[in-house]
């Protein structure tokens, strides 16, 4: 079993909002493996929208995402997509 780190950084405009929690939740939830992302301390499961939400990650905001399972580096490869796209938003 796996596991990957990575920082990725919030770029779109309106930061992590309720379309891209959603957007963010249905990215990982076919994975497998387990995802969270930390933001200044603060820890959720990325298959949670409500959890994302509490992260109030802004435009700018580094996120730490860690994925662990057999699909970890898939998992945060889409998720790094996903961000870096400013989640379809721009």
């Amino acid at each position: 079993m796996g596991e990957v780190t990575e920082e990725i950084v919030v770029v779109n405009t309106l930061g992590l909002h309720a379309r891209p929690a959603a957007a963010m939740v249905n990215t990982v939830l076919p994975f497998k493996s387990d995802v969270h992302i930390n933001v200044n301390g603060h820890q959720v499961n990325a298959k949670s929208i409500m959890g994302l939400l509490t992260l109030a990650a802004a435009q700018g905001t580094v996120m730490t995402v860690t994925c662990k399972g057999e699909d970890a580096e898939e998992a945060i490869e889409a998720v790094r997509k996903l961000v870096e796209s400013g989640f379809g938003e721009e």
